[in-house]
């Protein structure tokens, strides 16, 4: 995939180079996400398998996203910025981990918190199926 084929987030991540201006580009990622009001905020809302706090919620087509987590805001933030241009039958099908594979995140974030963003993909693909049902 050519780094011109990413969203802006996505292609921002792609094209900084050496470890602290990915970490930067991806921080940055995260100030896209707005931090929800109170009521996505809840223990219903939390993504099981995180040792960060992710909420995650999909209202009314709507992704509703966040972490207190710089690091893993901001990769919920690229997987919601590629979620946001799919129907909710191709987000529940998207393989958003070889998305992020592509964007060569694997080299730059733990073992724990690349475990947790797959429980986030989980849960989005899972929100997803559940809006077409």
């Amino acid at each position: 995939m050519a780094h011109d084929r990413f969203l802006p987030l996505a292609s921002s991540v792609y094209r900084a180079k050496g470890w602290d201006n990915v970490t930067r580009a991806i921080m940055l990622a995260g100030k896209a996400l707005t931090r929800p009001d109170a009521q996505w905020l809840t223990d219903n809302h939390l993504v099981d398998g995180c040792e960060s706090q992710v909420w995650l919620v999909i209202d009314n087509g709507h992704i509703v996203a966040w972490s207190d987590a710089k690091i893993v805001r901001g990769v919920v933030a690229l997987v919601v910025e590629k979620a946001n241009t799919l129907n909710m039958a191709d987000m529940a099908s998207f393989d958003f981990a070889t998305y992020l594979a592509e964007l060569g995140l694997e080299r730059h974030l733990s073992q724990s918190r690349a475990d947790g963003i797959n429980q986030v993909i989980r849960q989005l693909r899972h929100l997803a199926a559940r809006q077409l049902a």
